[in-house]
């Protein structure tokens, strides 16, 4: 009767949890009806999202790592007899997901469909988009209660997944939270399997049962031990599920062995109440209801007796402080304002500051062809080669028309008649006669038409070469060749100082005011007692003056007083007197500034001698993909906006219609591109442009860069029709090129691209050789600038903002002002540069650009002839630390690259020392007639040095013939030196000769700005 009852109840939540699926799946229902059987389902969940598939080359290899896990995990599901005389069997299925769910096989037993699930997963391919983790593990719950057995506790999902991604993402089914507790819920066990390397333990403890079911398993590895750590997983799991399936299958049982089956017992109690089921669809709207009817009017209430006026209450206590408030929006751009009167016509500007040297220009159009070289001499004949084999004879001709017959023979002479004999009888005729003779040949026919000719025969083999003829004339010397393509960005420097926190935000907009309450007026409560006695009022105001009092009579006289009153005030100003006598003329002042100095003045106050950039289009393609990341994401877009304000502020580039324009697309898999650009409906200028893109969600996805490139070809470059445009490509690098055949160089014919690749969440570097695809690096019409950065907080440093903004504007138009130098004669010019500790490496830098300004402004001056002009660099620091560099050369490019290949001594500054040198230097290598004029870099400060000893080697200087000149930089310098190394007196200074001779700047940045550079040279070449 019990073994009835147990059948029975075995049966019945069967029959409910499999009864739809009974018909295709027999094999479960089989094996679940046998009572000798414990049953264990087991679910793997198996993710195939982006961040798995393309995580490391080649693409799909983790996915294949993970097939491989499953079916060797489903090798080991195995049959165990326990001791209870219970069979442990298996029934296993399977599904793998990225945005959606694919199911890859139902519960199936094992081992009658191990070999059909196993196939199945081998053939899975991935699927590469987004990570729905949670929905995937809803399917994995639905499918182990409908298909699964009637043991409640023997049900186990395998989850295998990195935990990605972390935050930022919408997870359409509930979130990970919900799926973790459902099957806390429902007793299903999740074990919790990380795919390697980079996985969140943060997301994968929440998807395990507990901690004993996430330990540290792993699918996958790219350690050499991968075989063992797989293998342990699986063992390890495998041993926990038989151990808590004998627990759960064999405490009904004892020990002995199973007696006799006893007689069917009386039907059992009804079972408790199931659990509640999944919830099911959404049903479809029901018909509204129809309009009530109208209630009855009411009367008007009679007007309530007004109430006593209450006690003043107490004070009530200081409220707490509100919470912060949501940072504000940023503000609508104000209206343009109306035109200004226009003004009055400037003068003529004068250059603008030098910039920043740029980047290599693409490398230019080919050169004209030179011309054609004279033609040599004729080589000598060749030996006559052997004679070819000769060719097959041709068919036999067609043959001729026959010839026409010839004429008949001529009669012959007719004889004499003979007598008339006797009539004879008529006689039998008589036997033929012989042949007359043949008559004369006629003429020759006329020759048919020729046969058709016969093959050709084979070519025989060539003869020995010829002698090699005389070598021609050389031809002239050719163009000089393109310069060669931009290479590759310099390394990484040091990171920087940690920037200031930020100031707080604006307080936020208050709320919204909730819905009104649907709460009816309740009744008048009792009247409340009399309230306590108040405090006592606070006293009154002051009261208000009083009347004047009468006047009181006239008091004594006082005593006399010895002493004088006080000063009397000043008298009003007197008048103008008559002039003076003229005074003595003063001293010449100094001389006024040159051409080069008031150009340098006008620039500083005439913004019209700047450069201009623009109008340019630009175009950002944004990568919106899983493995890039919301943090990362959003940086992106900060560096969007970062790139538009700087070249607004800095380059005063115009954003408006009819002017430059901007352009967004960002783009994850297929069919996810979404564009914002200035002329959509709702975007009229470019703070409605910025706000677009702040509003721009992570679509989270997979990496189809070339569907997106093409996609900007098609649907943006057709608005934006300008000539200068430059596209900037924001991506990790790692394009699914298996699923996206599209190429990655669609924009290399109409813009120049900017690849930026970025490390992405996994720290992963990016591929170059997409980025290089992306950048037209291999065309040399339109090629493009790759750069690739370890992380996405470098996009926003200083730096290299400035570099992205650079290259945009690296075509300004620019005025073209300049004031000549000319050398009547010859000139021999020394640049005696300052390399001590105090001016450091990087100022030393500067100043080596600078040497290089005046030294191609000395060589492309104005001069006799190319040797006229020579130039010697020369740096020094301690006493024995002179070093020169280059010496008196006219070719400016070996003193530049000599200037370039300059190294800081980092030493003491000897300035006696360096000036001895030079004097020397004048002595052996000078020519006679050359002027000779030093430049020498210094700030006055010299460890040891007196003015008197700078006199002493001035002086020397002087009587060599050479004119020096001092170029002070900062505010720290030693003026009592510096005017002694300007006129060589420690007693009386020039002021007219030192204004001639001293150049001044407060720093060593300001030797770049402006046209300084040009006054130096103009003044150090003036006779």
């Amino acid at each position: 009767m019990r073994l009835r009852d147990f059948l029975f109840t075995l049966l019945l939540p069967a029959s409910f949890l499999g009864g739809g699926s009974r018909a295709q799946r027999p094999e479960i229902t089989t094996r679940v009806a046998n009572a000798e059987d414990c049953p264990v389902d087991l679910f793997f969940v198996l993710d195939t999202s982006e961040s798995v598939a393309l995580r490391v080359k080649p693409f799909g290899d983790l996915v294949a790592q993970v097939k491989d896990f499953t079916n060797r995990f489903i090798d080991k599901l195995t049959n165990r007899y326990y001791r209870c005389d219970r069979n442990l069997v298996w029934n296993a299925g399977a599904l793998h997901y990225s945005d959606e769910v694919v199911l890859i096989k139902s519960l199936t037993s094992m081992p009658s469909g191990r070999n059909e699930l196993k196939n199945r997963v081998s053939d899975v391919n991935y699927i590469g988009k987004g990570t729905y983790t949670d929905c995937a593990i809803k399917r994995g719950i639905e499918e182990l209660l409908i298909s699964g057995s009637h043991h409640k506790e023997n049900k186990y999902l395998i989850v295998v997944t990195d935990g990605h991604p972390l935050e930022g993402y919408k997870e359409p089914c509930g979130g990970l939270d919900d799926a973790a507790n459902e099957a806390k819920h429902l007793g299903i066990k999740v074990f919790s399997v990380a795919i390697s390397p980079n996985h969140l333990d943060q997301r994968l403890n929440i998807i395990a049962t507990d901690h004993a079911y996430r330990r540290n398993f792993t699918a996958t590895s790219l350690k050499p031990t991968r075989e063992l750590d797989v293998e342990e997983t699986i063992n390890t799991i495998i041993d926990m599920i038989k151990v808590n399936t004998e627990q759960s299958c064999c405490s009904f049982e004892c020990q002995p062995p199973r007696g006799p089956p006893g007689p069917p017992g009386d039907l059992g109690n009804e079972g408790e109440r199931g659990k509640p089921g999944l919830p099911g669809q959404k049903g479809e709207a029901g018909e509204p209801g129809r309009t009530g009817d109208m209630g009855p009017v009411g009367y008007q209430g009679m007007k309530g007796d007004k109430g006593s006026r209450g006690e003043k209450g107490s004070r009530g206590a200081k409220g707490a402080k509100g919470e912060k408030g949501r940072r504000g929006i940023d503000g609508i751009d104000g209206m343009k304002g109306e035109a200004g009167y226009p003004g009055l016509p400037g003068c003529k500007g004068s250059p603008g500051f030098d910039g920043a040297q740029g980047p290599p220009g693409p490398k230019g159009d080919p050169g004209a062809y030179g011309p054609k070289g004279g033609k040599g001499e004729p080589g000598d004949d060749g030996k006559p080669g052997r004679q070819g084999i000769p060719g097959s004879p041709g068919e036999k001709g067609v043959p001729g028309n026959q010839g026409e017959p010839g004429p008949a023979g001529e009669m012959g002479d007719e004889g004499a008649p003979g007598p008339d004999g006797p009539a004879g009888e008529r006689g039998s005729n008589g036997e033929r006669g012989p042949p007359g003779s043949p008559g004369d040949r006629g003429p020759r026919g006329e020759p048919g038409e020729p046969g058709p000719p016969g093959d050709q025969g084979r070519e025989g083999p060539l003869g020995p070469p010829g002698d090699q003829g005389e070598a021609g004339p050389p031809g002239p010397k050719g163009y000089r060749g393109d310069d060669g393509p931009r290479g590759n960005e310099g390394p990484k420097g040091l990171p920087g100082a940690p920037g200031l926190p930020g100031d707080p935000g604006l307080m936020g907009e208050r709320g919204e005011d909730g819905p009104p309450g649907n709460g009816t007026i309740g009744f008048a409560g009792a009247p409340g007692r009399p309230g306590d006695r108040g405090d006592p009022g606070i006293n009154g105001t002051k009261g208000y003056v009083g009347p004047k009092g009468d006047e009181g009579e006239a008091g004594d006289p006082g005593n006399d007083n010895p002493t004088p009153g006080p000063r009397g005030i000043k008298g009003a100003k007197g008048h103008r007197g008559p002039e003076g006598r003229p005074g003595p003329p003063g001293p010449v002042g100094p001389p006024g500034p040159d051409e080069c100095e008031i150009l340098d003045i006008i620039m500083k106050m005439c913004s019209c001698c700047e450069c201009t950039c623009g109008p340019v289009d630009l175009l950002f393609v944004l990568d919106s993909s899983e493995s890039i990341g919301l943090q990362n994401f959003q940086i992106a877009k900060d560096f969007i906006i970062k790139v538009i304000d700087r070249l607004s502020k800095d380059e005063r580039v115009k954003f408006e219609a009819g002017e430059s324009r901007v352009g967004v697309v960002q783009y994850s898999h297929d069919n996810t591109q979404e564009l914002v650009a200035m002329g959509d409906a709702n975007i009229d200028n470019i703070g409605a442009l910025k706000q677009a893109v702040k509003n721009l969600k992570w679509i989270a996805g997979g990496t189809y860069t070339g569907e997106a490139l093409q996609f900007t070809k098609d649907n943006l470059l057709r608005r934006f029709t300008s000539d200068k445009r430059v596209a900037i490509v924001i991506t990790d690098g790692r394009s699914d090129t298996l699923r996206d055949p599209t190429p990655l160089n669609s924009l290399c014919d109409v813009t120049p691209v900017v690849s930026l690749g970025i490390g992405d969440i996994f720290r992963n570097p990016p591929n170059p050789d997409h980025l290089n695809d992306i950048a037209c690096l291999s065309r040399p019409t339109r090629p493009g600038l790759s750069i690739q950065r370890d992380n996405y907080a470098e996009l926003l440093d200083d730096t290299f903002l400035q570099n992205i903004t650079s290259y945009v504007c690296q075509e300004k138009k620019c005025p073209d002002y300049t004031c000549p130098i000319t050398f009547n004669g010859l000139a021999d010019i020394t640049l005696l540069v300052d390399s001590s500790t105090s001016v450091g490496s990087k100022n030393f830098e500067t100043t080596k650009k600078f040497v290089k300004r005046l030294a191609e402004r000395f060589l492309e001056a104005g001069k006799p002839a190319d040797d006229s002009v020579r130039i010697s660099v020369v740096q020094y620091s301690g006493r024995s630390q002179q070093k020169v560099e280059a010496q008196f050369q006219y070719n400016y490019t070996v003193i530049a690259k000599a200037i370039d290949n300059m190294e800081f001594i980092n030493d003491a500054t000897d300035i006696n020392a360096a000036l001895r040198y030079v004097t020397g230097l004048y002595q052996r290598s000078s020519r006679a007639g050359a002027k000779k004029r030093v430049l020498v870099f210094s700030d006055g400060n010299s460890q040891g040095i007196t003015a008197r000893a700078i006199e002493r080697a001035v002086q020397e200087a002087q009587q060599a013939g050479i004119e020096i000149y001092v170029l002070a930089v900062g505010s720290q310098a030693n003026e009592p030196n510096i005017r002694v190394l300007v006129t060589g007196k420690s007693a009386d200074y020039d002021v007219v000769y030192g204004e001639r001779h001293l150049f001044r700047v407060p720093d060593y940045t300001s030797l770049l700005r402006g046209v300084f550079y040009q006054t130096v040279s103009r003044k150090i070449a003036v006779d």
